[in-house]
């Protein structure tokens, strides 16, 4: 799928008239950035009570915290009904992951940050709270966007090196904070932060937060991941043996004889770029632990063609499409796809469907590429268009 070579470097409005190329290079990673007017007309997809019901639903990732006489409190979810109806007139927020997972407005406006690669992309969480409301002064350890919905939010930022945490605290909250800038977030206005910069958002009356965050998994979490995967595709030959075992003064010392030829077996577990990509390619698009996808109604391959046709497909909300080395994985698995697909499938990848039009212009939309996608309509990986 081509792309415009300029399309990076054009204004954006939701970047403040910069360009994607421009925030990239001076702000991404680097220093805060607020954003007045990045969507002008937005105040949310969500009322409160929608809200709400969505973190009383089992499969929906979800927290309550409060601040009651100087003391954080946390709460996790699924949440009943009644519990809402017992929370103060201010001092709480309620935290909702992953929006993007249940509701198709959430997928559309994490397209607006399509400047980002996918492979970056975390999640929208959503929040509310009444006046007061917050969850103290904190930092990140990714890129977050943070755009406000409905009503207002002071924001307190720091870029202090202090990053000390409350012991015993439920979350992680500042044990010192120094407010260095503040603004007040209205709707439309957003504030984007660099991973570690210290901040302290506060409702002015009741107000709605959606933050776009971005993945970034700490070393010691690739190491080992990428150990297992290489545990699982490597076989090592031989095995340890000491023909020439000699006598030693201490029969519980690990001799040097053993740390060197158990150091030269493990010299063979060696992995290149090709092993690196292909790691990540199925890492990156593992659906979550707490994910489960839901299977639609049974239909025939002639009938899923037929409205594939009419009506069009689209990921569903819960799945993750990514390339490495032209090679496409979803949600975990590598895909083999004929090469005459490989167009469409790299359209469904970087815009997450496929219009009827698309298809109908498409001249490879053959017999194994239908059944490919109507196998993963029935693993509940994509869905009809919405």
């Amino acid at each position: 799928m081509k792309k415009n070579s300029n399309s990076h470097s054009a204004p954006l409005t939701l970047l403040g008239g910069i360009s994607a190329e421009t925030f990239l290079k001076e702000y991404w990673h680097k220093k805060p950035l607020l954003i007045r007017g990045a969507m002008p007309d937005f105040e949310g997809f969500l009322t409160p009570n929608e809200l709400a019901g969505l973190a009383c639903e089992e499969d929906v990732q979800s927290r309550l915290i409060s601040y009651v006489k100087k003391v954080w409190k946390l709460e996790q979810g699924p949440f009943a009904e009644k519990r809402f109806a017992k929370l103060p007139d201010r001092d709480w927020t309620l935290l909702v992951q992953s929006v993007n997972h249940h509701m198709q407005e959430a997928n559309d406006l994490l397209q607006q940050f399509n400047f980002i690669p996918q492979a970056r992309l975390d999640d929208l969480m959503v929040s509310y709270a009444p006046d007061g409301g917050g969850v103290g002064p904190h930092f990140d350890s990714y890129d977050v966007f943070l755009l406000q919905g409905c009503g207002q939010r002071i924001w307190h930022i720091s870029e202090q090196e202090d990053l000390t945490l409350v012991e015993g605290a439920p979350l992680r909250i500042l044990k010192h904070f120094n407010t260095e800038q503040t603004f007040t977030l209205s709707a439309g206005d957003m504030l984007y932060l660099p991973p570690q910069v210290a901040h302290w958002g506060i409702a002015v009356g009741d107000c709605m937060t959606y933050s776009i965050g971005f993945r970034a998994p700490t070393a010691q979490e690739l190491a080992g991941k990428f150990l297992d995967y290489l545990h699982e595709r490597r076989r090592l030959s031989g095995r340890y043996a000491d023909p020439e075992l000699a006598p030693q003064a201490n029969s519980a010392v690990i001799g040097q004889a053993m740390v060197a030829q158990v150091s030269s077996i493990l010299d063979g577990l060696k992995w290149g770029d090709e092993d690196v990509a292909d790691f990540l390619g199925q890492y990156l698009t593992e659906p979550k632990s707490h994910v489960v996808f839901d299977s639609p109604k049974q239909i025939s391959q002639q009938a899923f063609e037929k409205r594939m046709k009419s009506q069009g497909i689209q990921l569903s909300f819960k799945s993750q499409l990514l390339i490495a080395n032209h090679v496409y994985y979803l949600n975990g698995e590598a895909i083999t796809i004929e090469a005459d697909a490989e167009n469409l499938l790299a359209q469904l990848s970087n815009t997450r469907k496929l219009t009827p039009q698309e298809m109908a212009e498409a001249t490879n939309l053959g017999d194994a590429f239908i059944a490919e996608m109507h196998a993963w309509y029935l693993a509940g990986c994509i869905i009809f268009l919405q």
